[in-house]
């Protein structure tokens, strides 16, 4: 993760104001190298030449996070907390549907709860912080802070199911969970503080639990493509690469084309009957006979939030999705000497108005200390995706100026067909930034059916599809063998939807028989 590590941009570098007038809307005056010149707005680095120090910038600058004096930890600003309760109210109305209740666990877990079960805290041991005092005092028995919530549930699981009237148990949380991250914590992608939502469902039969963890995968699919308009592959994780103590993962993955690194969006587990063993989750069925429960649990986090900054960020700042974004559209006046400002201002306001009674998001910018050219870069910086300018050429034309901020087009309407054509344009920005964000993914993508071929790809950060003979020490192989300063590549899912395998096709990394295509590279 040596390409975006968390440091912290200089602020101050940012933060002036800008004296001259602005351009656009019909109103004149400023030409555009002017404009940038004076906002003091600008990124100091480009996405394509040192995207780590990028990001660090957009985040910051986009208003999204502050930094926090611990490690790791980072306050989220407004603007990303709108996107988040957007995605929030979403999902938890499509879990509702499926008869998925809310509920509220403690933070705090118990040493002899949390290390019942051992695959599975093994594989979360290095990650666990632990409260060792109370004041000045030495805690008698020190107490985790969840890193995942499944030990601090399943004992009451096993004391509140006693019968088959009593399944399915469905419960869902939303909360935070802290992983002590020491390599490279990255805002939103890898934090040690981060906010989620788990779900935790136990069933009578392994068919049922089968079923809702692709239900699940779905509206993560969805959070993706249809609200971030990030392009995803679901796909099952390796027996390496799954959840530790489950029976299967199922995954939504995305990609970074700029750092040629997958992302794990969200996951979805079968745990099949594992923990029950654990934790005696027993249950009697309509014959009358003691069984085991059938377990899932699934979860995707803030994280969904750093992968559409990395995927649609450009060099102006963050490009928010419309239908994520808080301000769908910013409308600006656009006076210059002599003109009639409050009559601008007032039809600034009415646009608001009618736009908001059509339910769009839409704030005006009516700073009288700030040119038009400065709110311009500031609201293209914040990533809001619709501008509408109004000057007094405008309010003579009975028209407004709508500026795209995914292509910078920019068009004039009239004022009588706004709120239809702002809604269309929302919808094609919409689908535009998935339709470039999935062909830029698509052209990342590199077929390799040998292990030169293999590496020659990840040398170029390609998302690597390889046939593979399915053994978890072939994967241990190619991840020694891929181990660098840039860190090793290693299976990211293999995808439900599997391209046709030639009988006599062989594993790119063993030469042994293939039995899937899988999707390989690096990850964050």
């Amino acid at each position: 993760m040596a390409d975006i590590a968390d440091k912290k941009p200089n602020v101050n570098a940012k933060v002036k104001k800008a004296k001259g007038g602005g351009g656009g809307g019909g109103g004149g005056g400023g030409k555009k190298k002017e404009v940038k010149k004076e906002t003091g707005l600008g990124l100091t680095k480009k996405k394509d030449e040192n995207f780590g120090e990028w990001y660090s910038e957009v985040v910051v600058h986009g208003e999204m996070i502050e930094y926090y004096d611990i490690s790791g930890c980072y306050i989220l600003r407004p603007w990303t907390m709108a996107i988040w309760e957007i995605m929030q109210a979403f999902f938890d109305a499509e879990i509702k549907k499926m008869k998925i209740k809310n509920c509220y666990f403690p933070l705090f877990v118990s040493p002899a709860v949390l290390e019942k079960e051992k695959d599975h805290i093994e594989g979360f041991a290095p990650e666990v912080a632990w409260v060792t005092k109370s004041g000045k005092s030495e805690l008698e028995v020190p107490i985790a802070i969840r890193p995942t919530s499944e030990t601090v549930m399943y004992p009451y699981y096993s004391k509140w199911i006693r019968g088959h009237r009593d399944l399915p148990l469905k419960l869902n949380q939303w909360c935070n969970v802290v992983r002590w991250e020491f390599s490279n914590p990255t805002p939103f992608i890898r934090s040690r503080e981060f906010l989620w939502q788990e779900g935790h469902t136990a069933f009578a039969t392994k068919e049922e639990a089968d079923k809702e963890v692709l239900e699940i995968l779905e509206l993560y699919r969805r959070i993706y493509e249809e609200f971030l308009a990030i392009p995803v592959v679901k796909g099952k994780k390796s027996e390496n690469e799954k959840f530790a103590g489950g029976l299967y993962t199922t995954s939504v993955e995305a990609f970074v084309p700029n750092t040629g690194r997958g992302v794990q969006g969200a996951t979805s587990h079968c745990l099949g009957q594992n923990f029950a063993k654990m934790f005696d989750i027993t249950f009697e069925n309509e014959k009358g006979e003691k069984a085991m429960i059938w377990q899932n649990s699934w979860a995707y986090s803030t994280r969904t939030i750093g992968v559409m900054v990395m995927v649609h960020g450009d060099d102006k700042g963050l490009v928010l999705p419309p239908k994520v974004a808080s301000v769908q559209a910013v409308v600006i006046p656009v006076p210059f000497k002599d003109a009639d400002t409050q009559a601008i201002f007032d039809a600034c306001l009415k646009t608001v108005e009618e736009l908001t009674e059509a339910g769009l998001r839409v704030e005006a910018d009516l700073r009288d200390n700030y040119s038009p050219g400065w709110k311009y870069s500031h609201w293209e910086l914040k990533g809001v995706p619709l501008r509408i300018e109004i000057g007094p050429k405008d309010l003579e034309k009975k028209q407004v100026r709508l500026a795209r901020r995914d292509n910078s087009s920019k068009v004039d309407i009239p004022m009588v067909d706004l709120v239809k054509e702002v809604k269309e344009t929302l919808e094609k920005i919409q689908q535009n930034l998935f339709d470039v964000a999935k062909q830029k993914r698509d052209a990342s993508i590199q077929l390799a059916k040998t292990w030169d071929e293999f590496t020659a790809a990840l040398g170029e950060k390609k998302l690597i599809l390889a046939p593979w003979c399915d053994e978890q020490a072939v994967e241990e192989d190619v991840k020694a063998r891929t181990k660098g300063e840039i860190g090793a590549a290693k299976s990211l899912c293999s995808p439900f939807d599997q391209p046709e395998l030639p009988e006599g096709t062989l594993c790119f990394a063993s030469g042994k028989p293939a039995k899937k295509w899988t999707y390989w590279g690096r990850s964050y």
